[in-house]
């Protein structure tokens, strides 16, 4: 900005920080265009491939150039990241959304495991527990990864199992391990040392005569699974079978899940949990089964946003959406604190409701869904927004009359708390009570991402968890088994509809998501994280319709993240006020959100690894983006 040389001192002294204060203004509002992308924008016109790491991307790759469509590639990526144990595995669960082209319908696939027989809110606290344990065999729900990956494919799919599984097959065959990888598994091999099986797949290197011998495989050592290529060698041979006796590609698919769930499989994984202290049992396995089931959505701006109900967090963001819709976000400038405090506070509003209502929707009591994603519900909570401050006393709002209904729990919510009680709990050590990871780490880990899409018009976005690292290896199966358990509450004041119990199914924080305009594909996009998911999804969806970004820069942008909603993980605590940003938040901004009653970090930059794919329809292509935190990667053609 010139400065004419004849203004007096003072005024020149007034002008000069009024520049800095419009240029900081600027940096702030920074236009998209002017943007770099550590990684380029992928384009494809026939498919693209994107999840968390480049292997399994090339396993979608490999899938898409045998003929398989999205559904096929996705399966067979979902495949290569449990056996490559990316923060999930076979035992785990799984949760899409995937837009048929022929029908135009969003559905929903909920392959989430439940609580076994004997999980009971007197059971963990006879142990001396607050809350389920973080791992081991008492912290499994029932696996449902493999059922989901089978039902996806059998009903929306093309290929064949055999063909479908092939990658993951060879890759437990044995693959070049990442570094990564190999050192997380040093990290935890004192409590992997724990099980017998879980030592095998992972300390192959162990002498326990001297623990300063490396346990772990060493980075780029062939890393072999031979009992989890067993297990898959067995689904391939039922379908085999199945095929052999005249059965058809569906029937052929639906043999392996009976093998898995009901067969010999399911046998060693009840044989093995039990053996260890688990509490699964065969009818547990035999009577689960995968929901192909309706999502929710919003409307923001003229945009469809689809989400899984309220057995995952996905609603908070739609929540999120309705209340922000009353403000002018792209006036106030990306990453203002204007901005920050507004999306902050909104996210308060909506993770209050989220900690409160969300749970099993196959189990009473019902949730208050359409209460909670009503507009008029979405008003009249705007109003408790603060334009000058944190409010960090938000309690859960009551959504049942905007749906006709007066609220069972009125009491509970009157008297919830923002932080619940310390989870000081004496277990016994043998129980894995909480201590495996720090609350920053809790509230960022988990999970993988996956999206795929092709020409024909099938779109998928995909948000696999569970089986982590510390996993316990269930047996001769080589199956890790989930550690969901833990995301129960067992005091119905903290959320009455996620208090544990046999066959009902943990709120977990896994969250794909859709958005159609026009009732067509625009956006297909989900992240790696815990609690973190949400609001990482909904800054990513505002920097591309709000902010004009391209998927890439949105999936690179340095946003900001809250710590004030309460964790699903551990010890389930919560920091109100606390709040991530990066230095290209300018000090001035900082400042004032720092006025306003947050506990400001600048860290280098935060936490969001998100995939995505954008639909340009003016051209008729497809672009992918994966965010440059880990190892996010993406294939298109």
């Amino acid at each position: 900005m010139f400065i004419a040389s004849h203004v007096h001192a003072p005024r020149r002294a007034a002008v000069t920080a009024l520049a800095a204060a419009l240029f900081l203004s600027l940096v702030t509002s920074w236009p998209a265009s002017a943007q770099k992308t550590a990684k380029p924008v992928l384009m494809g016109k026939h498919w693209v491939a994107v999840t968390g790491k480049p292997l399994a991307a090339t396993a979608g790759a490999t899938i898409f150039n045998r003929g398989g469509n999205a559904i096929d590639a996705a399966c067979a990526m979902l495949a290569a990241t449990a056996t490559m144990w990316d923060v999930l595995s076979w035992g785990g669960e799984t949760q899409a959304l995937i837009y048929n082209p022929h029908t135009g319908e969003v559905m929903g696939i909920n392959a989430l495991g439940v609580a076994p027989s004997g999980a009971t809110p007197d059971f963990f606290r006879d142990q001396g527990m607050l809350y389920p344990p973080e791992y081991g065999p008492l912290a499994a729900t029932t696996p449902g990864t493999p059922g989901g990956l089978l039902v996806m494919l059998a009903e929306y799919g093309r290929l064949s199992l055999a063909e479908v599984l092939a990658p993951a097959m060879q890759m437990a065959e044995g693959y070049p391990i990442e570094e990564s990888q190999a050192d997380f598994i040093e990290s935890r091999r004192d409590i992997l040392a724990q099980w017998p099986a879980s030592r095998k797949v992972f300390l192959p290197h162990l002498d326990e005569d001297d623990p300063a011998v490396r346990a772990a495989p060493r980075p780029g050592e062939i890393f072999r699974q031979p009992e989890l290529l067993a297990t898959l060698r067995k689904l391939v041979a039922a379908e085999a079978e199945a095929l052999a006796a005249g059965k058809d590609r569906k029937a052929a698919i639906q043999a392996a899940y009976e093998r898995f769930y009901r067969g010999d499989i399911a046998a060693e994984i009840v044989r093995s949990s039990r053996e260890q202290g688990g509490l699964m049992t065969l009818e547990d396995l035999a009577d689960w089964e995968v929901k192909i089931e309706q999502p929710v959505s919003v409307n923001y701006r003229g945009i469809d946003v689809y989400k899984l109900t309220t057995w995952t967090q996905g609603p908070v963001m739609l929540q999120a959406l309705n209340l922000l819709e009353g403000f002018d976000l792209k006036g106030m400038g990306y990453n203002s604190a204007n901005y920050i405090h507004t999306l902050y506070q909104a996210m308060n509003l909506a993770f209050a409701d989220r900690d409160f209502y969300y749970g099993d929707p196959y189990t009473p009591p019902a949730e208050p869904v359409e209460g909670l994603l009503s507009k008029e519900y979405a008003a009249e909570r705007r109003k408790l927004m603060p334009a000058d401050r944190n409010a960090t006393d938000i309690k859960p709002g009551d959504p049942y009359p905007f749906q006709g209904d007066s609220n069972p729990f009125e009491k509970l919510r009157q008297q919830w708390q923002p932080v619940p009680p310390a989870a000081d709990a004496e277990g016994a050590e043998g129980f894995q009570q909480a201590g495996t990871m720090s609350h920053d780490e809790a509230f960022l880990a988990g999970t993988t991402s996956i999206q795929a899409a092709d020409a024909e018009g099938w779109v998928i976005s995909v948000t696999p968890s569970g089986g982590w690292i510390p996993a316990f290896v269930a047996g001769e199966s080589g199956i890790g088994l989930s550690q969901r358990m833990q995301s129960f509450v067992l005091d119905e004041s903290l959320n009455p509809f996620n208090v544990v119990r046999p066959g009902q199914r943990p709120r977990v924080t896994l969250t794909p998501s859709l958005a159609l305009q026009d009732g067509k594909p625009l956006l297909a996009f989900s992240v790696q994280g815990g609690d973190t998911q949400d609001q990482n999804l909904l800054q990513f969806f505002l920097n591309m319709v709000e902010f004009g970004m391209n998927v890439q820069q949105a999936a690179e942008a340095q946003n900001i993240l809250s710590y004030q909603m309460q964790s699903s993980f551990g010890a389930h605590q919560a920091e109100p006020g606390r709040l991530q940003v990066t230095p290209l938040v300018s000090p001035w901004s900082q400042a004032e959100l720092t006025r306003m009653g947050y506990e400001v970090e600048s860290v280098e930059r935060t936490y969001s690894p998100v995939t995505a794919i954008w639909f340009d329809r003016e051209n008729g292509t497809m672009q992918g983006g994966a965010s440059d935190y880990g190892d996010d990667y993406g294939i298109a053609w």
